[in-house]
């Protein structure tokens, strides 16, 4: 018979202890590293779970540094923004001072105030977080504002907003009398009228009321709009009045009162009753003629002025913009300019456009159609017989456009905020050109908007001024929310925004009003200087006062403040996901210290006791074994 070899090395019992040395290299690595394996194959079955952990763990980091990255640039947008509600404030401060000084330049202090003021707010306009702007939108590569003594000043081939406010005001103006032409007509009666029939510019006759005992008036109607007032060779009483009111161009409303009076000397806003003997009526009517233009030519060259200088701030600043129809009559005799009451069909003769609107037809609005139907209207709908408002009405809403279209003098003026985008067509289009849209689509004006014609004193239209005019946002335009421009995954199915554009209705409307304020200038010594800026003073607090339903720097804020909540609230789950998933990884690759400790030394006594036997069958021989 044969005797296995006992070779240490080729023997099962030194294959056994080879086997023994090997787990305890692997339990000593364990012990040094925590972990049970450096490769795959030996993690174990649960290996997998820690894998989709890690994995987890890598998406939690990169939302970590994503949350860490927007946070940052909130917080720098939230201190630019804070700052311009500093400069609001400020501002608006100074041009509440009932202090009217003027300097040598014919500004008063908290205008020069507001100037430089301007300037700063461009430098917190084009604020960065890195190479990023924060208030160009989508745009993040590019200056949002451009530099602020281009914007007031111009560059070599561009004019800047000093020469548009210096334009429109030579437009509103016009002679002196706000674009009114006043006349003593043969039977003389004093009439005055709009010097042309929808022009955007100077004062425009909204409504005239009388207590004149004997006297005449009528309208304001006709094409242009005008009134006339006739005493009829008789004398008002002591106290009768006369009151007209006008709609300046920034919408606002002023009214003319004038008062018969036998008083001497004759009041201020009163005009004198004749008292010689015998009467002559005819003197009373041309006092009355007097006091009416010089209050006319008071009012024009007072609050016209601060509302042409506020206009043309809007004409130059504002995104938004116009498509505006010529003047058109309805069908009254004689017939009148069109309003908002006016009909859309032939079914009211006395007061509707011709030719009208019929059941069947439509009006498309960047896409979205209303349909006319004989009664009943509903939703995307209009009857007949609804009148010119409820259409202007339906394509606001449409629009969304934050400055509702208007109608005055017979002209429709159908505001955006989208200039670039409105697109207004119809199946019948004889009826929209009743409403003085000669062609289709109907398109809007863009800004910024110039006097039409040279010299502006004589202007009657606004004109695209792009080309010729400094565009003082260079960031991103395009419809759609500025937050959105901006947006970022903070968690698996979470997303935040936090863009902001230096257009927004808030900020404009704040650096229009401050660029207005700081850049209009009058003659020291003049005449109405002092009533210039206390009218543009009123109006720029005002604009720079919160107003119901319109947007203010602290909704920013608002807005800015919900994004990093939902980041707060994120960072919190991922957190204590983040110490789940760990626990997960530790249970599947992790050795135990002391089951390892406790194995090594089982490991240890058994390669003892193979040791031995190893020993004592290497002193084996035949002659023992026999």
């Amino acid at each position: 018979m044969s005797i296995s070899s006992i070779n240490y090395s080729s023997s099962v019992l030194g294959s056994q202890i080879r086997n023994i040395n090997t787990q305890l290299t692997d339990l000593s690595t364990q012990l040094s590293t925590g972990k049970l394996s450096q490769n795959y194959s030996g993690m174990g079955t649960n290996e997998g779970f820690a894998i989709a952990g890690r994995a987890q763990l890598s998406n939690i980091a990169a939302y970590t540094d994503t949350i860490t990255n927007v946070n940052v640039s909130i917080n720098l947008a939230n201190t630019a923004l804070q700052a311009l509600t500093t400069i609001r404030n400020t501002v608006q401060t100074g041009s509440a001072n009932t202090a009217q000084d003027l300097n040598v330049n014919g500004q008063t202090v908290a205008q020069n105030t507001a100037a430089a003021q301007f300037g700063s707010m461009v430098g917190v306009l084009n604020t960065q977080a890195g190479n990023r702007y924060l208030f160009s939108g989508t745009a993040v590569n590019t200056q949002p504002v451009a530099d602020a003594g281009d914007i007031i000043n111009g560059t070599t081939t561009q004019a800047g907003f000093k020469t548009v406010l210096a334009e429109r005001q030579a437009a509103d103006l016009g002679t002196g009398t706000g674009r009114l032409v006043q006349t003593s007509l043969p039977s003389g009666a004093v009439q005055v009228s709009e010097d042309v029939a929808g022009s955007p510019f100077g004062l425009k006759v909204a409504a005239v009321s009388s207590t004149l005992t004997g006297a005449t008036v009528t309208g304001p109607s006709g094409s242009p709009v005008s009134f006339s007032v006739n005493l009829n060779g008789t004398n008002p009483n002591n106290g009768d009045k006369l009151s007209v009111k006008f709609t300046l161009p920034d919408g606002s409303t002023e009214q003319i009162d004038l008062t018969a009076s036998t008083a001497t000397p004759t009041p201020v806003g009163s005009f004198a009753i004749d008292a010689s003997v015998p009467v002559n009526p005819a003197n009373t009517q041309t006092s009355l003629n007097t006091a009416l233009n010089t209050a006319i030519t008071k009012l024009a060259n007072t609050a016209l002025v601060a509302a042409s200088a506020v206009t043309a701030g809007d004409n130059f600043f504002n995104t938004a913009s116009s498509a505006i129809g010529m003047p058109v009559n309805n069908q009254a005799a004689p017939p009148a300019p069109v309003t908002g009451a006016t009909a859309l069909s032939g079914a009211n003769p006395s007061d509707s456009i011709s030719p009208g609107f019929v059941a069947g037809d439509t009006i498309t609005v960047n896409g979205t159609t209303l349909s006319f139907v004989s009664s009943g209207a509903a939703g995307n709908q209009l009857n007949v017989g609804d009148s010119i408002q409820t259409l202007m009405s339906k394509i606001d809403q449409i629009t969304g456009t934050s400055k509702p279209s208007t109608v005055h003098g017979g002209s429709i003026t159908i505001n955006t905020d989208d200039a670039a985008n409105l697109s207004i067509t119809t199946s019948n289009t004889g009826a929209l050109g009743s409403l003085g849209f000669a062609s289709t689509p109907v398109t809007a004006t863009q800004p910024p908007l110039r006097v039409g014609s040279s010299p502006a004193s004589s202007g009657t239209t606004l004109v695209n001024g792009l080309a010729t005019t400094v565009k003082w946002y260079q960031g991103n335009d395009g419809p759609g929310s500025p937050r959105s421009t901006a947006m970022a995954r903070v968690d698996d199915s979470v997303t935040v925004q936090y863009g902001a554009q230096a257009n927004e209705d808030a900020i404009r409307k704040e650096l229009q009003a401050v660029a207005v304020f700081g850049t209009f200038s009058t003659s020291p010594a003049g005449q109405y200087s002092g009533g210039q800026v206390a009218a543009l003073s009123l109006r720029v607090t005002q604009a720079l006062t919160k107003q119901p339903g319109q947007q203010r720097i602290e909704d920013i804020q608002t807005d800015l403040a919900m994004s990093q909540n939902t980041m707060k609230d994120a960072s919190s789950r991922q957190t204590q996901a983040k110490a789940q998933l760990q626990t997960i990884i530790d249970q599947a690759e992790s050795a135990s210290p002391d089951q390892v400790a406790s194995e090594i030394l089982s490991l240890q006594n058994a390669l003892q006791a193979s040791y031995q036997v190893t020993s004592n069958l290497s002193q084996l021989s035949l002659v023992k074994f026999l």
